[in-house]
């Protein structure tokens, strides 16, 4: 599969549209610099995939924030996009792990997706985490929210190089009875999928070697990207902010250091700049 690429598609002859998504080198910017456990990885690559999906569902022009808060050791866990596929993510931990599954990590809690169109109302839908794993909790999401059944599947391969996949159908919200059918008929073919075919194989070619009976039409592919969008002008723009008492306590201290928790850079502020910043409160 061509990496960080998202790809719709539609079934002709049948009520039913899907999307496939793969990130690569995206998630390599994404967590680089970053040294979570492997399974907080894993957790957040499977979120990435999972809000490129929903993104790709909806026709907006906005940003879009997938979270999940719970009572495990992963206490907070988001990904930030918009309409463009691009993507930033953020974990915090309040423990050590005691496992690696999905609710070993998160525990009892929600998952809550924003939508913030840049014309019209905010949403927010908040789905209690009863499933077992991120795509239980995605397909409950899309029955509450979209009442449109849904089927997701994801996988992370998660080493040197970090990648991960996902495949999504849905139901046409036409002719319900036919579009329930055509739905059953086409889920059947996809839990056949292997992590592999889903990790390596060209879109193109996977949709064929699940789908080869049926007319599929693909639409143009769309870029996925890892955009922090910290930058030393915001870390000043922030300092600005917190008041004059404080920046003498660390103008006392000779430096600041500033960290952006989405890429771990850190930006370091001396005495000197510190002082220009209060001289201009």
């Amino acid at each position: 599969m061509n990496p960080d690429k998202l790809h719709r598609f539609l079934f002709q002859q049948k009520h039913v549209r899907g999307e496939l998504v793969h990130v690569a080198s995206s998630l390599d910017s994404m967590l680089q610099n970053h040294h979570y456990p492997l399974p907080v990885k894993q957790l957040l690559a499977e979120l990435v995939v999972a809000t490129s999906l929903i993104t790709a569902t909806l026709k907006f022009d906005g940003e879009i924030a997938v979270q999940l808060q719970g009572e495990g050791p992963v206490k907070f866990a988001a990904v930030n996009g918009d309409n463009q596929q691009n993507f930033r993510a953020v974990v915090r931990l309040q423990a050590e792990l005691s496992g690696d599954s999905f609710r070993e990590l998160i525990g009892e809690g929600y998952m809550i997706v924003t939508i913030t169109p840049r014309q019209g109302e905010r949403y927010q839908g908040i789905i209690p985490l009863t499933g077992d794993s991120l795509t239980s909790t995605l397909e409950g999401y899309f029955a509450q929210s979209e009442q449109l059944p849904t089927r997701l599947y994801i996988y992370t391969d998660i080493n040197e190089k970090n990648s991960a996949a996902g495949l999504l159908l849905q139901v046409l919200p036409v002719e319900p009875e036919k579009a329930a059918a055509d739905f059953a008929e086409l889920v059947i073919l996809a839990d056949t999928i292997t992590a592999t075919e889903l990790l390596t194989l060209p879109a193109e070619k996977m949709l064929y070697r699940l789908f080869h009976q049926e007319q599929v039409e693909m639409f143009p592919t769309q870029d996925i990207r890892f955009v922090c969008g910290c930058s030393r002008e915001k870390c000043e723009t922030a300092l600005y902010s917190i008041g004059k008492d404080a920046l003498q306590e660390h103008i006392a201290e000779g430096k600041l250091e500033m960290t952006c928790e989405y890429c771990n850079t850190q930006y370091q502020f001396n005495a000197a700049e510190l002082q220009n910043i209060s001289n201009q409160l």
